[in-house]
């Protein structure tokens, strides 16, 4: 059988040959490039040369080339648009590649290579960059066991394999409990829900097998507009308690023995590396370095949460009352009167914004924003062959005319696509042997419009296109010579700087009144929609962050504290809120049995923390644009591109982002930005 994961891909930009893919080469496509891949391991390991740069690290950084195709495919398309075969695959597959980065790491004769290297480098003549991606090297190595005694080389090879395992069963439980799950709607089930919610519902229902009724689903688009609008609160608590309950539902997709195992295999894995827990040894490699700085970071913020918090409450329940309530306002309330509150304080409800925020418009308005930053321009290619009908392709073009790279948009819900929001890519950049440009995909999941209609967004939703379009700029725009550095390969409380410095673009007058058109009558936002907009900013800050805070501290907890004999997931999630005083009208944003963040895969354990500690940053950053009087002033924005959006992990985050600002930001810039700070501050 030809495969076309395994031969030259003679498409436009190299694109992978979606066409021609079908989930059976991915196995022998996989057994092919691991063998491959362990050749050329071998070929450097045992080479009869003495160690030096280009036979080493070089030779590293384009070992594997192959894998890296077959597996971005792979992992991308897991991810987007899923069905029981590759499901299967994936298993299977985490393991398997587990296991064969293991016995790279803990390759006793490759080490000894780098190791010299690393005790040598100051010696070797290396560019800053060179030197870089060789401590890195070194640090990976020892980071992943290679200097462990064999039996814990075993020991730990065993702990990464399972936990490759569990961390794809995880995440393919909350995809199962999401996609399975449908509320369906008749006609006296909508009150308070926008026409185009309606007619949105209605497609849902019908492409469902459904017709003539509207179904509400769990992509958040979808759930949370609801929570918001629906006047019927014992529908509002259906899908509340559904949300909030992924993976916490018995059966088989039930996540929290998973949870139990993660976390026992987590702090096994951190003592066999010397440290006292796994967020110790997971912090080691961060800006914060420990827990107890990670503590810090929140509770500056916690406090003062918290009392905004229990005022907004008492604001929701003054509301509740008055409209003749019997009840305590609880989780499945607080977004809908929150709404009615902001609607009577400020005129503002999503029914009135919503026509404003047009996917198309949204999309047009975050190019504008980087061609206006950095001369990029987004030309769409309409003719090739991507892996889903909905996925859109653009040619970035630099002001010269020249390619940059091909950026792609998943922007819609479906069931084979798992929840949330996110960046990946199919190739990154490099200049290793040449000039290699990246493919970068932004991957949403917003409610389409219903019959051809236009897509509204919440103002949210808008938001976390921009974010997710700073991490496509952060792909697209880097400019370094080795991989291992490439992109977003930065330290994981940095990586958030330049996706959430990228939404406050967004909210500048500048750019609304260009692109925030009603999607009926094309007229611009009102002026004095945009001042309500601006007044409205610091409405519900302390839900905001009391629901984001109450993830990090949970998170950070299950780290540090590990998991007994008796462990059990949702107690130790209730007695962890208790020991903050977590309001119990407020749910962590992301509860342990569905938190993907921490336990698909361990890129935020704990970590979660990193989106507060990049606020920090991209308060800090946009003044530097706002300090000037001008939202796109050249040199700043050169200087955000040089040290920031194009220098990839070249050097150190801090040092970065120095270069960027001339100096480091104190907390106090994002106690500002929500509104925490005192008047005089």
């Amino acid at each position: 059988m030809s495969n076309p994961l395994l031969t030259p891909w003679a498409t436009p930009y190299r694109l992978p040959p979606f066409d021609q893919i079908d989930s059976a080469h991915f196995r022998p496509a996989f057994e092919t490039a691991l063998a491959r891949h362990r050749a050329e391991i071998d070929e450097i390991a045992n080479n009869p040369s003495e160690p030096d740069f280009a036979n080493t690290i070089e030779a590293l950084e384009r070992a594997g080339a192959l894998l890296t195709d077959v597996g971005s495919v792979f992992w991308n398309l897991a991810s987007t648009d899923t069905d029981p075969k590759l499901q299967e695959i994936e298993r299977d597959m985490a393991s398997a590649l587990s296991r064969h980065s293991s016995e790279i790491s803990m390759n006793a004769a490759l080490f000894r290579r780098v190791e010299a290297l690393h005790e040598n480098r100051d010696s070797l003549d290396l560019t800053p960059e060179q030197r870089r991606v060789l401590e890195l090297t070194y640090k990976n190595f020892v980071r992943a066991g290679a200097r462990l005694n064999d039996e814990d080389k075993a020991r730990l090879k065993s702990i990464m394999e399972r936990l490759a395992e569990l961390s794809t069963r995880f995440s393919q439980n909350v995809l199962a409990d999401e996609s399975s799950w449908l509320l369906l709607l008749d006609e006296n089930d909508l009150d308070g829900l926008s026409a185009d919610f309606r007619a949105a519902a209605a497609q849902i229902a019908a492409d469902r097998g459904a017709p003539g009724k509207y179904a509400v689903t769990l992509a958040r688009s979808s759930a949370e507009t609801f929570l918001q609008t629906s006047t019927r609160r014992d529908l509002r608590e259906t899908v509340f308690r559904a949300w909030a309950s992924r993976g916490e539902n018995g059966g088989e997709t039930d996540n929290r023995q998973l949870i139990k195992e993660i976390v026992e295999l987590r702090a096994q894995r951190a003592k066999l590396m010397g440290f006292e827990s796994f967020a110790d040894f997971k912090l080691d490699d961060t800006m914060a370095k420990t827990p107890r700085a990670v503590r810090e970071l929140l509770d500056n913020l916690w406090t003062p949460a918290l009392g905004r918090a229990a005022e907004e409450r008492a604001q929701l329940q003054a509301l509740a009352d008055q409209e003749g309530a019997t009840f305590a306002v609880t989780g499945h309330d607080w977004r809908y009167y929150a709404e009615r509150v902001k609607k009577e304080r400020y005129d503002l409800d999503q029914a009135a914004l919503r026509p404003y925020f047009q996917l198309e418009k949204m999309t047009a308005a975050a190019f504008h924003v980087a061609e206006r930053l950095f001369g990029l321009r987004f030309v769409e290619q309409k003719d090739l062959k991507l892996y889903h009908p909905d996925v859109r392709a653009f040619e970035v073009l630099d002001r010269e005319g020249k390619h940059v790279a091909l950026f792609l948009a998943d922007y819609f819900a479906r069931p084979s696509k798992r929840s949330g929001a996110w960046m990946s890519d199919f190739r990154s950049q490099h200049k290793l042997d040449g000039e290699v440009r990246p493919i970068i995909v932004n991957v949403m999941n917003f409610t389409k419009g219903a019959d051809g209609a236009a897509t509204l967004l919440s103002l949210d939703d808008a938001r976390t296109l921009f974010h997710e379009f700073g991490h496509a700029l952060h792909g697209m725009l880097s400019d370094v010579t080795f991989p291992l550095v490439s992109g977003t390969s930065v330290a994981r409380d940095f990586v958030e700087l330049p996706s959430q410095l990228y939404e406050h673009w967004l909210m500048e007058p500048e750019v609304l009144k260009q692109f925030a058109l009603h999607a009926e009558t094309g007229a611009p936002i009102p002026d004095d929609l945009l001042q309500r907009i601006a007044d409205a900013r610091h409405f519900n800050q302390g839900f905001a962050a009391v629901e984001f805070c109450a993830s990090a501290y949970v998170d950070l907890h299950i780290h540090e504290s590990g998991a007994p004999a008796d462990f059990d997931a949702s107690a130790f999630e209730r007695q962890s809120l208790d020991s903050i005083s977590m309001p119990e009208e407020i749910v962590m944003r992301h509860r342990l049995p569905h938190f993907s963040h921490v336990f698909s895969g361990d890129g935020y354990s704990a970590g979660y923390y990193s989106y507060l500690w990049a606020e920090v940053l991209d308060a800090d950053a946009f003044a530097a644009f706002k300090e000037t009087g001008d939202l796109f002033a050249p040199d700043v924005a050169d200087r955000l591109r040089t040290f920031i959006y194009a220098a990839g992990g070249r050097q150190d985050a801090a040092d970065a982002y120095v270069g960027f600002r001339g100096r480091m930001p104190t907390v106090e810039a994002l106690l500002r930005q929500r509104g925490f700070a005192p008047a005089n501050a």
